[in-house]
């Protein structure tokens, strides 16, 4: 069953920026895009399985900070090599000032 999961205020996420967020042993990445919509994906590369919020963010593109793989944040889409695989991405809403996740 899924569930809405707070995740942050609307505010903690800078333009153009990513945070991590962990919960029940899983890690998310949170995004606010230069359009102010907020997205959440895994957590991780699925090349390497590195943290995706210590890699750069630019427009809609997530690129992993150790092979420079890159993804579009919004849809998951493998966007450069050497990823080939596609993020799992997580519906997101914010309703007063939060953030929310909906996983499960």
């Amino acid at each position: 069953m899924s569930q809405w999961i707070a995740v942050c205020g609307a505010d903690d996420i800078d333009e153009e920026d990513v945070i991590r967020f962990d919960h029940q042993g899983e890690s998310y990445a949170i995004y606010r895009s230069p359009e102010n919509t907020y997205h959440a994906t895994d957590g991780h590369c699925t090349h390497e399985r590195v943290l995706l919020t210590d890699g750069l963010v630019m427009d809609n593109i997530i690129e992993c900070p150790k092979h420079n793989g890159r993804f579009d944040y919004r849809t998951g889409e493998a966007k450069g090599a050497p990823v080939c695989v596609n993020l799992k991405t997580f519906p997101v809403k914010v309703e007063a000032g939060t953030v929310y996740i909906q996983i499960g």
